[in-house]
C-alpha cells in the first residue's frame, strides 16, 4: 500500500519528460492518475502507457491550461481531487534585447496564468468538497537566480513563486497545502532541449552545478511525492529547491 493509496492526483503538463515521471512516482504510491497535456491522446501514448505500467486507473485529456474553460470543465469531470501537480509550461531562449512581444506573452500565459487557472480551479472543487488537497506547482531556481537569454521564463516563474506563496496563506484556513517545487538543471525536459540545442547554454550548464551533474526527472518526481505525502502536512508556502548548489555563489577556482 503506497502513502497516497486511492487519491486522485491531476498531473498538468503530464506528457513532458518531468510531468510524466510525477505521474509515474505518484502511481507508485497508489494514487490514482489523470493527465493533461496539449499533445492528442495518440501523440502521447507512450508516456499513458509508462503511467499504466504502475496504475490500473489512468485518464487523459488533451487540455490547454491557457484555456480556461476547459481548465474549468475538466476539473468539474472529476469525481474526486486530492493532488494537483501544475507542472505545464514553456521556454523560449532569447537575449534580451530581441525578445518580441509574443515571446513575453506566451511565457506569461502559459507558464502563470495557466498556473493560476489550473489552482484556482482545483481549489475551488477541494474547498467545495471539503477536501484536505495538495496543490504543487512547478516553479524553477531561476526564479529568483537571474540566468542569460530566458528572462520571459524567469519572470513568469519568479511569479509562480508568489502564487505559490499568496494560494498559501488564503487556502490554509481550508486544510489545502500549496508548495512548488523548483528544480534546477535537469537532463530532461525544457533544460534538456536547451542542452542538445543551444550550445551557449551547455556551455553555462558546464561550469555551475556544485554537485557536477543536472538532474534528473526521477530525482525531481520523488519530491513531488514528498510533497504530496502525510510527512508535509505541517508545510504550506515552501518553494523547495532541488537545484544540486545552482544557486550557490560561484567562485572560479
Amino acid at each position: 500500500m503506497g502513502v497516497l493509496q486511492g487519491q486522485v492526483a491531476l498531473i498538468t503538463g503530464s506528457a513532458g519528460d518531468l510531468g510524466n515521471e510525477m505521474a509515474v512516482q505518484l502511481a507508485r504510491e497508489g494514487a490514482l492518475i489523470v493527465m493533461w497535456d496539449v499533445k492528442p491522446e495518440a501523440e502521447a501514448t507512450p508516456q499513458i502507457e509508462r503511467v499504466l505500467a504502475e496504475s490500473s486507473t489512468v485518464t487523459y485529456r488533451q487540455i490547454d491550461v491557457r484555456d480556461r474553460s476547459a481548465v474549468d470543465k475538466g476539473i468539474a469531470a472529476l469525481e474526486r481531487l486530492d493532488i494537483v501537480c501544475s507542472n505545464a509550461g514553456i521556454v523560449e531562449s532569447s537575449p534580451f534585447l530581441e525578445v518580441t512581444q509574443e515571446n513575453w506573452q506566451k511565457h506569461l500565459d502559459i507558464n502563470l496564468t495557466g498556473c493560476f487557472n489550473v489552482c484556482q480551479a482545483a481549489a475551488r472543487k477541494m474547498v467545495a468538497d471539503k477536501t484536505q488537497g495538495r496543490i504543487i506547482l512547478t516553479s524553477s531556481w531561476v526564479g529568483s537566480i537571474p540566468w542569460p537569454e530566458i528572462s520571459s521564463y524567469i519572470v513568469s516563474k519568479a511569479g509562480v513563486d508568489m502564487l505559490t506563496r499568496s494560494m498559501a496563506r488564503e487556502l490554509a484556513r481550508y486544510g489545502i497545502r500549496v508548495n512548488a517545487i523548483a528544480p534546477g538543471i535537469v537532463k530532461a525536459g525544457l533544460a534538456g532541449r536547451q542542452l542538445v540545442e543551444e550550445p551557449q547554454y551547455a556551455a553555462r550548464v558546464a561550469k555551475v552545478i556544485p554537485l557536477g551533474e543536472p538532474g534528473t526527472p526521477v530525482e525531481i518526481a520523488q519530491a513531488v511525492v514528498y510533497l504530496a505525502s502525510p510527512q508535509t502536512a505541517y508545510m504550506t508556502g515552501t518553494i523547495l529547491l532541488l537545484d544540486g548548489g545552482c544557486s550557490l555563489f560561484q567562485f572560479d577556482s
